[in-house]
């Protein structure tokens, strides 16, 4: 009798048919509005022919260059702070004795993963609205502020577990031969996290990239990025243009999310 822990699911009946279906679900609707972009009529849901004039319209769009240019300031500035905050906590989560209190750090890191982000939202919402009411500041940052918070976790996650597969016995060593602290982390464990830092940064850009229910809360005026614009777009007159800048924004998510992929595997490898 065959151990049935050892079955694979593939093999099960109905699997492949019920994968099938959910990979229609998913993606059927992201590749119909890829077709539709290159629609030369105006209208979204009548065909006409095949053209790449909207995606022309698209790129000469003063409002889309606008929301692109906020949406890349927001997002490098993120990327970059929370990356080096998920490496910092990394480092100061697996490089030192066990101490009171890891596992409640580990739960607060990732906690941004875990609640819905509509409660991130309100929550963050209300946080500079506090701070705004009763201390008077409004610091004119606080969409950066909100997506490095959200983004540490994304960017934590890769570099933690880059850290716990890098052989410990080439720091040892280091010690060995009289090298710093310091001189042993630039020398040794910096260069073999930067595959995890380079995984973990790609993936805390997109992150912040496509994000709308935060922004959507936090920005301020003139703060309007790719999704926002998207979003105001679609409540007026449609035409294949949103369909257009809706592509180009995937095709870029669909980029970093293959990187950080690659990266990846090939530190798996």
């Amino acid at each position: 009798m065959a151990d049935p822990r050892s079955a694979d699911i593939k093999d099960q009946p109905g699997f492949r048919s019920i994968a099938i279906i959910c990979l229609c679900v998913l993606y059927a609707p992201i590749l119909i509005l890829m077709i539709f972009s290159l629609n030369t009529g105006s209208l979204v849901t009548r065909w006409e022919g095949i053209g790449l004039g909207w995606y022309g319209s698209a790129l000469l769009n003063q409002e889309f260059h606008n929301a692109a240019k906020n949406t890349l300031i927001i997002s490098v500035t993120a990327t970059i702070i929370s990356t080096i905050a998920a490496t910092l906590a990394a480092i100061g989560m697996t490089r030192v004795k066990p101490w009171r209190g890891l596992s409640a750090a580990f739960m607060v890191i990732n906690l941004p993963l875990m609640v819905p982000e509509i409660i991130t939202a309100v929550a963050t919402l209300s946080f500079f609205a506090l701070i705004a009411s009763t201390l008077g500041l409004n610091f004119g940052i606080n969409l950066i502020l909100a997506h490095t918070v959200f983004c540490i976790p994304f960017a934590y996650m890769p570099i933690r577990a880059r850290l716990e597969d890098m052989d410990l016995t080439l720091e040892a060593a280091a010690a060995d031969l009289y090298a710093t602290p310091w001189h042993a982390f630039r020398r040794i464990t910096l260069p073999l996290l930067v595959p995890g830092i380079l995984s973990g940064g790609a993936l805390a850009f997109i992150v912040s990239f496509d994000d709308f229910t935060i922004t959507q809360l936090v920005a301020g005026p003139g703060q309007t990025t790719l999704p926002l614009y998207i979003w105001n777009q679609i409540r007026r007159p449609m035409t294949p243009e949103i369909n257009a800048i809706s592509t180009i924004l995937l095709l870029v998510s669909i980029l970093f999310v293959s990187i950080s992929f690659l990266i990846a595997r090939r530190r798996a490898k």
